[in-house]
């Protein structure tokens, strides 16, 4: 399916308008941060449910929710103030490859990081300053791992450009963190990250709608990719570009492409 560039803005204005919908949250992995109202409840758990989001949406929602029953429905205050017994009850969690080795250590790093930070957001940042979206990611990356104790396996769990990752995850998170629109789907909690700068995650469906819309012609799904089809997307709105996100997913099982 090939248009014009005259036609196709209006095209996925209008499928924005359809899906980015507060009914969208319902099956959806950011329905898990939206079980709560405090900001750092929102950031731990979406981070979880961004991380985990591969497979079946059913699944990956029902197995966020089995880790907010190990939190004790309270993330942040597990994560702060957690003792030994507390986390031999996140022993068995897994999901696909991720384990509870992975588990432990995100929880320990979220722990050391809030413990100087009121925000996840500066994990992402250049002491408190933004430059790019791939210099958050790669930066995010290192902080994240930058303790003699990570587990080599937990990489594979974290995506960076600097693995020419498209970040497919990672790049949501963002997206549900600072894009703010009247919606009620994104929260638009993270004010120091422009929604201009982000990158649109690129899933399987993104993918495949994008490509019968000719907004990519890169072989290859990787972090070239991620920034082609975001500056052709751009071209349709400079301002917010990742709103194109849910068009682009909802074609993709509109149409089943």
């Amino acid at each position: 399916m090939m248009m014009t560039f005259d036609n196709i803005k209006s095209f996925l204005d209008e499928k924005v308008n359809q899906y980015n919908h507060i009914s969208f949250i319902e099956n959806d992995p950011i329905s898990i941060p939206h079980l709560f109202s405090d900001n750092q409840d929102r950031e731990i758990m979406g981070f979880f449910a961004s991380l985990l989001a591969w497979g079946q949406r059913r699944t990956i929602i029902a197995k966020c929710g089995e880790l907010v029953q190990r939190f004790g429905g309270e993330p942040y205050r597990f994560v702060m103030e957690h003792g030994d017994d507390d986390l031999k009850g996140l022993l068995g969690f897994a999901h696909r490859t991720f384990n509870d080795t992975d588990l432990l250590y995100f929880v320990n790093f979220l722990h050391r990081h809030y413990s100087r930070y009121t925000t996840l957001e500066d994990a992402f940042l250049d002491r408190g300053v933004f430059y790019s979206v791939e210099d958050s990611l790669i930066r995010f990356e290192q902080v994240f791992f930058d303790f003699p104790d990570a587990p080599h396996r937990t990489r594979k769990h974290v995506a960076t450009p600097l693995r020419n990752s498209a970040c497919k995850r990672i790049n949501m998170f963002l997206r549900w963190m600072v894009r703010n629109d009247d919606r009620g789907v994104d929260f638009g909690i993270w004010k120091r990250i422009p929604q201009s700068a982000l990158i649109c995650p690129i899933d399987l469906h993104v993918d495949r709608a994008s490509r019968r819309l000719g907004l990519i012609t890169r072989k290859q799904t990787d972090w070239k990719t991620a920034l082609e089809l975001t500056g052709n997307l751009r071209l349709l709105d400079p301002s917010d570009p990742v709103k194109y996100d849910f068009a682009l997913f909802g074609l993709s099982l509109e149409y089943d492409w």
